[in-house]
């Protein structure tokens, strides 16, 4: 035996050796094992903790739950608010910002200081927020807290640094942005009303200065009434009662009218000449009915007034309706001069906005387009064209277009695949869009130096499958495709359809994507997997499809008697040997009692189908049913181009399919798979009650129902994580831990214990005899149930969730007893590859490496004919389990390393056209690419490094002579949800993701920890069944339903974000206001000689209550300009972080010297006080 040595960073460690079996636990650093090898080991690892920093990179998608929108017309930016406190801010391609209230209110109202760089938010805690906008990174600057009264209104005017804010009582505060402190000024509800009204108005619902004069401040409250105030006189000019509540105020830009938009669906346009009445009512929709009255309409929410110069105004608005109209879908009508359009949305309306050509508004406002903002879209229509065509939206909005169920995430693609994905996706772009450029164009962004090809894949709920190009931190749809266009479509009142999942049976519950050979593989929800081809020509083809039969046979009926005695019993077929068989039955077989039996979930299109070019379906793999019982969900599965293989598990075993030949070569329950390799000693039991047909109350089982470490009953039925109900059969299966034996996740590791098997009864250890309740020291009651939880939705299989936007698996009854299901070792990963299945093998092999539930690992050798034509007509061979592995917890993932510390990739097949022309000089031959690890042996000896990692541990495995080098137990109180061997920096480490919300990334082989930050807590299970890692030190998970989250946790990419990200402020002239004529100056009233300043500022109004509001400095924005400060961006970033610093020093210097000045003439007056009583005391003295 020879001394293992490892060298890291320069160091040489050493530690007593263990047992494989028994690794000491708890160390900081993975734990070296004395082990023997062929050869001294000298792997010189590069990585260290300083390579590692974890931080969000941007954000993908929709806003989730949007509340606000705000526009800049001089910049072009958009901004988008949501009811989590969040902030998109929009601009040209690539300049997209995501911003995070830390308190997560809603976002109730958004206003840009235009062409400022800055932006006011206000949430619904009452808060005010001042956003710096120059800086990639937005952080914010000021805070304004009111803690009496509710905000429900805010308007700034163009140009001005006061900003007016209505509240619930109906009184109006003025805020100066510049020190976000309130003035003294203040217009009270009582003052701004008539004192003989007895009634309330109400909430403030509109302020707007008047277009012909800025010192005249509109108030609409909701009550129907409306108040013109005049800020220098302190007084109303005029006052309007309505009898209908009042949702919006829009000005013409002459400042004469205004039109308001009432909750009875009508619209009142005033003259300020006469506002007795109004000058014009309209009902848009409601129509005049055969009694002569008008029919009931729903609220306009909103209204906007626009002028043009060489046409009649445009009227904007939103809801309106009639009431008897049900099922109508929300619209947008445009009224333009008679033409009244009405536009018909796919979601409700949440807020609408016209964008104008000049930001003034007393000028001709132009209205080029409309944005439009949707529950789950964003449009914008153009007005310029008679028929109001939509943008084409450059962002990528649409990713919720159906449910995401399932993310992959690919870096380093070869270079070629996304310009080909594009071309081809191209051809099924939509077509119509307006032909002009996108009006939100603002902002800067170029493509930075540290790029590369990356690819996301996104499976979603209706079988769709969507390529995204997401370089350089950006987003664009590649393309789409659809895997429901291989089945026939089910017919209504169809059985099997209805009984499967009725609203997605085509959902995608994971995918497998070789790039280098283009092979596509997809497993649905209704057990069955699809191989694509991807070729650029079309295509006739008919579909070959393969039917399975992966199920655990029934067996006797079982009596009260036998129930009773064994109060622990399973189905026997996970435990004896049973015939696994293709079968080709026909769906429509069955027994005679209507039970189904060898029929697939869904039927194939027998027929030969034109396809186009791009992704063509090849093969259909599908799962049967047996006994009435729908099969259960795949769990695991991998392709290798090279070999030509594919194989797949579940809860009941694994099979592996010839996908070049079209047959199967393996389908076996996963305790055949051990044969005399069982690490368990597995006990006889009884056999279980034959089930009725459940096919009525469920189908689709999740793979937690199944796993040996579930103590609950979860139930399948959207619901959130915590949401798990206690079954108390299944808590009375829990072992006693025995002081012998070492229980984890439900199985022996100590040598020294009796093996046993969860879910099975093990031999009394102690006075309890069969039935054994005792929980094992320190372990807590639930601990177990979330972790089959989350496995379920890390492997990835959903049901846990708590809306069906989130799930796509049907529940199963309550009734159905978790027993005879917590013996079953489901397949949890597979990997192909080059290696050594037996100690005693001298040359690597291919082999596919399995994974259990229970934390086994087995190695399975093959035999692959190599030649081209043999390996057409040839059989593959599978030869009899290998190497058998043990870990802690279910097995997450394989990583192989050489013995130089070099990561192995699987061998692929380089890709071929296989439906190009013939080309006889050049006939198509298979091209094999293999990374064998006998290429290096002259350099480090033979075999290989292989990382095996579990929910709970990780160990690096030495091959052929399974020598265990390194162990490293990750966690103790939570599991490991995502597990990946990835590259970054040059270099080789394993990167996992706690549900504590942990992601951590281990040095190899040393399995070192480099990085341990805590994250994300694992709050909704959406993250936990899309989180997935990538080579490059990148991340991503779905932050909502509609969006994507990129993070890194590379220190090198941290510090370039800077660089990649776009800026949102450009430095632009504002546009001048147009001259407004000698006549129009001298007769339209002094609009530019109001100065704001000379009303609202201390010296004038005072101070406001210092208990009305409280200001709260935004220390987060200096330091997020602190960290925005890298490169020559950041030297500018530091100048305005002193200049902000010295202008705050030189403001508390001000303060300072006016307190000084008003000490020395207080002190002054009191002395020439003193000094008179002096002199009069003098002359008094003098006198007597």
């Amino acid at each position: 035996m020879k001394k293992f040595r490892k060298v890291l960073d320069g160091l040489t460690t050493s530690s007593p050796g263990g047992t494989i079996g028994s690794p000491s636990c708890g160390s900081a650093a993975g734990t070296p094992t004395a082990a023997p090898t062929p050869k001294e080991i000298d792997v010189q690892e590069t990585l260290v903790s300083e390579n590692f920093q974890l931080c969000k990179t941007v954000r993908h998608g929709f806003p989730y739950q949007p509340t606000a929108l705000a526009f800049d017309p001089v910049q072009k930016i958009l901004a988008i608010g949501s009811r989590s406190g969040g902030v998109r801010i929009l601009g040209r391609p690539g300049v997209d910002c995501y911003c995070q209230h830390e308190s997560g209110s809603a976002v109730l109202q958004l206003q840009f200081l235009i062409n400022e760089g800055a932006l006011v938010t206000a949430c619904a805690d009452d808060t005010l927020h001042l956003w710096n906008l120059r800086q990639r990174r937005p952080a914010i600057l000021h805070s304004l807290k009111f803690n009496r009264e509710r905000i429900t209104f805010c308007h700034l005017p163009f140009q001005s640094k006061w900003l007016y804010v209505g509240t619930e009582r109906g009184n109006t505060h003025i805020v100066n942005i510049e020190s976000f402190i309130l003035s003294g000024y203040v217009i009270m509800w009582n003052k701004a009303i008539e004192l003989s009204t007895k009634t309330h108005p109400g909430p403030v619902v509109h302020l707007s200065d008047s277009p012909k004069d800025e010192g005249k401040l509109l108030i609409g409250f909701e009550s129907g009434t409306i108040v013109q105030w005049d800020l220098r006189a302190k007084k109303a000019d005029f006052r309007i009662y309505y009898d209908e509540a009042i949702h919006s105020v829009s000005w013409h830009h002459e400042g004469k009218q205004f039109m308001c938009s009432h909750s009875d669906g009508s619209l009142t346009l005033w003259n300020l000449r006469n506002t007795t009445k109004p000058f014009q009512v309209t009902f848009p929709h409601g129509k005049i009915q055969k009694d002569g009255r008008k029919e009931s309409c729903k609220p306009i929410l909103k209204v906007e007034y626009k002028t043009s110069r060489n046409s009649e105004p445009f009227v904007i608005f939103s809801g309106g309706l009639s009431y008897d109209k049900a099922g109508r879908r929300p619209t947008l009508t445009i009224m333009h001069g008679k033409a009244i359009t009405v536009l018909e949305m796919d979601y409700p309306i949440v807020e609408f906005m016209a964008l104008c050509e000049t930001p003034y508004n007393n000028e001709v406002q132009e209205p080029y387009a409309v944005v439009v903002l949707l529950e789950k879209d964003l449009i914008v229509v153009d007005l310029t064209q008679s028929n109001f065509p939509v943008f084409e939206n450059p962002y990528p909005m649409d990713i919720h277009e159906s449910p995401v169920t399932c993310t992959a995430y690919f870096a380093d693609c070869p270079p070629d695949i996304i310009p080909i994905l594009y071309s081809i996706g191209a051809k099924h772009k939509k077509t119509g869009y307006s032909q002009k450029e996108w009006p939100i164009s603002g902002g800067t962004w170029t493509l930075g130096s540290h790029t590369y090809p990356e690819i996301i894949i996104t499976g979603h709920a209706d079988g769709s499958i969507k390529f995204w190009d997401a370089s350089a931190i950006t987003l664009q749809m590649l393309y789409k495709m659809k895997t429901s266009k291989v089945f026939e479509k089910p017919r209504p009142g169809e059985g099997r359809a209805a009984e499967l999942v009725e609203e997605d049976p085509f959902a995608v519950q994971m995918v497998s994507w070789c790039p280098h050979s283009r092979l596509f593989c997809v497993v649905g929800i209704s057990a069955h997997i699809i191989l694509y081809r991807f070729s650029k020509n079309d295509a006739n083809t008919q579909i070959v499809s393969l039917e399975v039969r992966l199920q655990c046979e029934s067996e006797d009926v079982i009596t009260p008697s036998e129930n009773e005695n064994n109060p622990c019993f399973s189905e026997p077929g996970s435990h004896s040997p049973q015939p696994h068989q293709q079968h080709a039955a026909s769906p429509g077989s069955g027994t005679s009692e209507g039970i189904k039996d060898s029929v697939p979930c869904l039927k194939v299109k027998d027929r030969v189908v034109r396809v186009p070019p791009g992704y063509q379906a090849e093969l259909v793999i599908q799962l049967l049913w047996v006994d009435g019982e729908p099969p259960q969900q795949i769990t695991s599965l991998d392709i290798n181009s090279a070999y030509g293989l594919l194989a797949f598990g579940n809860c009941n075993g694994l099979a592996v399919v010839d996908y070049l030949q079209k047959s199967i070569l393996l389908c076996m329950s996963t305790l055949d798979l051990y044969g005399a390799a069982d690490p368990y000693q597995r006990l006889t039991r009884s056999p279980r009650r034959n089930r009725q047909s459940t096919s009525g109350k469920f189908c689709m089982r999740g793979l937690s129902n199944f796993y040996s470490d579930s103590k609950k009953r979860i139930r399948t039925s959207y619901q959130s994580l915590t949401e798990l109900s206690d079954n108390q059969q299944s808590i009375d299966m829990e072992r006693s831990k025995s002081p012998t034996s070492d229980h984890v996740n439900g199985h022996c590791t100590s040598p020294t214990s009796q093996p046993c098997s969860a879910g099975k009864p093990r031999i009394p250890m102690g006075p309890e005899g069969p039935r054994l309740t005792r929980r094992g020291p320190g372990r807590p009651p639930f601990r177990k149930a979330q972790s089959a939880a989350c496995m379920e939705i890390s492997l990835p299989v959903s049901h846990t969730e708590e809306s069906r936007e989130n799930s796509f698996s049907r529940s199963r009854s309550s009734s159905v007893s978790s027993i005879d299901r917590d013996t079953k070792e489901a397949i949890t990963t597979l990997q192909f590859g080059e290696s050594f299945a037996r100690k005693n093998d001298t040359l690597p092999t291919p082999c596919l490496w399995v994974g259990t539930s229970l934390g086994v690992v087995l190695v399975i050798p093959m035999s692959i004919p190599t030649d081209q034509e043999e390996r057409m007509e040839e059989p593959v061979t599978i030869g009899p389990s290998g190497a058998v592995l043990m870990l802690k917890g279910s097995v997450l993932r394989f990583g192989f390393l050489d013995c130089m510390g070099a990561l192995i990739q699987s061998p692929y097949e380089v890709w071929r056209d296989l439906n190009a022309p013939e080309d006889p000089d050049r006939p198509r031959r298979r091209k094999l690419v293999h990374f064998s690890p006998s290429s290096s042996q002259d350099a480090c000896g033979e075999g290989h490094l292989a990382v095996l990692c579990s929910e709970r541990q990780a160990k690096v495995f030495l091959m052929p002579s399974q020598s265990c080098l390194f162990v490293h137990n990750i966690t103790e109180s939570s599991f490991v949800l995502r597990a990946d061997v990835v590259s970054v920096c040059n270099s080789v480490c394993l990167a996992c993701f706690c549900a504590n919300g942990h992601v951590m990334t281990l040095s190899l082989p040393s399995l070192r920890p480099l990085m341990d930050v805590n994250y994300l807590p694992l709050t909704d299970m959406r993250i936990a069944r899309t989180f997935c890692f990538t080579n490059g030190g990148q991340a991503l998970y779905l932050s909502s339903p509609t969006e994507i989250q990129r993070i890194t946790y590379s220190q090198e990419m941290c510090d370039n974000l800077q660089e990649m990200l776009g800026e949102l402020f450009t430095p632009i002239e504002t546009p001048e206001a147009q001259n407004r004529g000698f006549l129009k100056g001298f007769f339209g009233g002094n609009a530019h000689t109001f100065d704001r300043e000379e009303l609202f500022g201390e010296a004038a109004a005072g101070k406001a209550s210092r208990s009305l509001a409280q200001h709260i400095p935004g220390q987060a924005g200096v330091e997020g300009m602190k960290v925005a400060a890298s490169g020559a961006v950041g030297e500018l970033a530091r100048a305005r972080i002193a200049l902000d610093e010295r202008g705050q020093r030189l403001g508390e210097l001000e303060e300072r010297t006016a307190l000084m000045m008003t000490s020395a003439e207080t002190f002054s007056k009191h002395a020439h006080e003193v000094r008179v009583q002096w002199y009069y005391f003098r002359l008094f003295l003098e006198v007597v």
